[in-house]
């Protein structure tokens, strides 16, 4: 089940939402979190979060490097915090302050990068 869900999410594309959408709600939030690999928090139902640990610093920032690339090609960004042996990763749609499909979208895609 699980496998299926998270190749929903792979195989489509951030897709720009206009100001006035509608975040999702608590039930579509738990839903799409089944999709994702463990490790995701939703916070506060509007952010996702995830850390990520490496064993130095070149690898986090190699990571880091990878998500920014994969990001810059689905058009949809994340907050993205790096240190030493390890990064942390903040998803939201900012436009309307909230989560969106596309932030489980990408959160699928980044965890493709780091398995």
């Amino acid at each position: 089940m699980w496998g299926e869900k998270m190749t929903e999410l792979l195989d489509k594309k951030c897709i720009p939402c206009s100001i006035g959408a509608i975040p999702l709600d608590k039930e579509e939030i738990d839903e799409l979190m089944k999709s994702l690999k463990e490790g995701w928090r939703v916070i506060d139902s509007k952010y996702l979060e995830k850390s990520y640990s490496f064993k130095n610093f070149k690898d986090a920032l190699k990571f880091t490097n990878d998500v920014g690339n994969l990001a810059e090609a689905e058009g949809h960004h994340p907050d993205i915090y790096l240190s030493w042996g390890k990064v942390i990763l903040k998803l939201w749609t900012h436009k309307i302050d909230g989560l969106h499909e596309n932030d489980f979208i990408l959160a699928a895609k980044i965890d493709q990068i780091k398995n």
